[in-house]
């Protein structure tokens, strides 16, 4: 059962062939027998999830009208706000503290019957793109455990792809669901901007973070899309607007006659031989399902990892100002009278990890007198140019579509110790976020040098996210006729597992 899908097994539970008990006992029994290998969890709450199960098979069986995917299992990133469960956002300065409260989108899958199982691990406070920067220790790639399942969601994306999950939540400030998804051979969107409420998601970079879901297929995130979109007062830049028909548009996956640009800067030199073989693939395939393929031009993407690595950094500089010793989680130094600077500056030091304090000393440089109009508001006008791109090559076609990585999934270490070419590995995703329109990610095939899986990267105009969801599942389908069966199919089984 552990490995049907989350729409399958929402169907097992309407007709009755299982409980949510059992589906949610089957997933704790996986992550007890391979995520000692993945370590894709911070915290299981097996005791929470049970009780959250049982309470939906009441209810199933009174008779109760439930949401579609009521009673399925899910990995939560350690970065939303669940009241009384340990959540750190993967930081030491974070360890021990339990939210009060839960965040909308917590809230909104509580509402709906979905099983929270537990927390999964992140880099810290979701700054890097390998789970490498996690305060607790990384997260490995189910594929191959000396490889990173890629960032910072990895632990929701390792969830997935190990089968211990069905459906996870990550966030995605500069590429953050889609990259990990590509690396681990699974579906991830990044919806539009404002359309799932940022309350309670802890902050890096207010402009840019947006939470998203994971599946493993096209129709079972659109499911979960459904369920955790929708506007809300408590998120002052949430959309007031329906949510779009992101279901029905997984449920027919027709793309005849759409017009689909590719980036003409977002391919070529810099990426990986299979992953431009599997991407020029997926174009063909659409072609042959009717689609129109044409080629546009977005001349300021090349400047778009500079603008972000300005931009995120001098938002986080000032959001985690509030990690003060004096409110939240870790306090140290606190002795012989010391003063507050003192406690605060020990705190602060002890807490946070290198990546953290490598983005705020960038983000406070940047921010500082004198150097602002240099920095952060040409950064600021590079995003304008950005989003005038895509206005413009919107004009072209319907979506446009890019790889969604350079290269497949790299060895742990490998770029821990160079920022530069651990951020390159953002550079086509990135431009999404600047621009706050929506992205997903779905598996093209593995690479024939490495045999690891490629991602196809689709993205759509600001409240188009259906667009996605048609573009996906049409390509989904056709490459599972080519293939026989999922791509997971072909991962190497973990050692444990049942």
């Amino acid at each position: 059962m552990i490995r049907s899908t989350a729409a399958q097994m929402a169907d097992a539970l309407a007709k009755g062939e299982t409980t949510s008990v059992e589906l949610t006992q089957a997933h704790l029994d996986r992550i007890a027998a391979v995520d000692g290998q993945v370590k894709a969890f911070l915290h299981v709450d097996s005791q929470g999830a049970l009780a959250q199960a049982k309470n939906v098979d009441a209810r199933r069986a009174k008779g109760e009208k439930l949401s579609p995917i009521a009673g399925i299992p899910l990995a939560l990133k350690d970065v939303l706000a669940q009241k009384g469960v340990p959540t750190t956002a993967g930081s030491k300065i974070l360890q021990g503290w339990l939210p009060p409260y839960d965040s909308t989108v917590v809230s909104k899958l509580k509402a709906a019957g979905v099983v929270i199982m537990g927390k999964t691990n992140m880099d810290e406070f979701a700054m890097g793109s390998s789970t490498e920067n996690s305060g607790y220790g990384p997260t490995f790639n189910p594929w191959d455990l000396t490889r990173t399942p890629g960032g910072s969601s990895g632990g929701s994306a390792a969830a997935v792809s190990a089968f211990e999950a069905p459906l996870a939540i990550g966030s995605d400030t500069g590429g953050s669901i889609r990259q990990p998804a590509a690396l681990t051979g699974i579906v991830g969107v990044r919806p539009t901007y404002g359309a799932v409420s940022r309350f309670g998601l802890i902050a890096y970079s207010s402009s840019l973070d947006q939470a998203g879901p994971f599946g493993r297929t096209v129709l079972d995130t659109a499911l979960l899309h459904e369920v955790m979109a929708g506007h809300d007062v408590k998120d002052a830049t949430s959309i007031n607007a329906p949510v779009p028909a992101v279901v029905a548009a997984a449920k027919s996956g027709n793309v005849k006659g759409m017009k689909i640009g590719v980036i003409k800067q977002l391919q070529g030199e810099g990426y990986q031989k299979g992953v431009q073989t599997r991407f020029d693939e997926s174009l063909q395939v659409l072609a042959s399902l009717g689609a129109e393929i044409v080629e546009v031009d977005c001349p300021s993407f090349e400047y778009a990892l500079a603008a972000y690595y300005l931009i995120a950094p001098s938002e986080c500089s000032s959001n985690l100002a509030r990690f003060d010793a004096m409110r939240y989680g870790l306090r140290t130094g606190d002795v012989d009278g010391a003063s507050a600077e003192a406690v605060m500056s020990a705190t602060r030091d002890a807490g946070f990890g290198r990546e953290v304090k490598r983005r705020i000393i960038l983000g406070t440089y940047a921010l500082s007198s004198g150097y602002y109009d240099a920095y952060y508001g040409s950064a600021q006008k590079i995003r304008t140019l950005i989003i005038q791109d895509y206005a413009k090559a919107f004009t072209k076609a319907d979506v446009l579509v890019s790889p969604t990585a350079p290269t497949t999934a790299y060895k742990i270490g490998e770029k821990v110790d160079d920022p530069m070419a651990m951020y390159l590995g953002d550079v086509a995703t990135i431009p999404v976020n600047l621009a706050g329109i929506c992205g997903m990610s779905l598996p093209a095939g593995l690479a024939d040098e490495d045999n690891l899986p490629v991602g196809f990267q689709i993205m759509a105009p600001a409240m188009q996210d259906q667009r996605l969801y048609q573009v996906g599942a049409a390509l989904e389908a056709a490459l599972l006729t080519k293939w026989g069966a999922p791509i997971l199919s072909k991962a190497p089984e973990l050692k444990g597992a049942k």
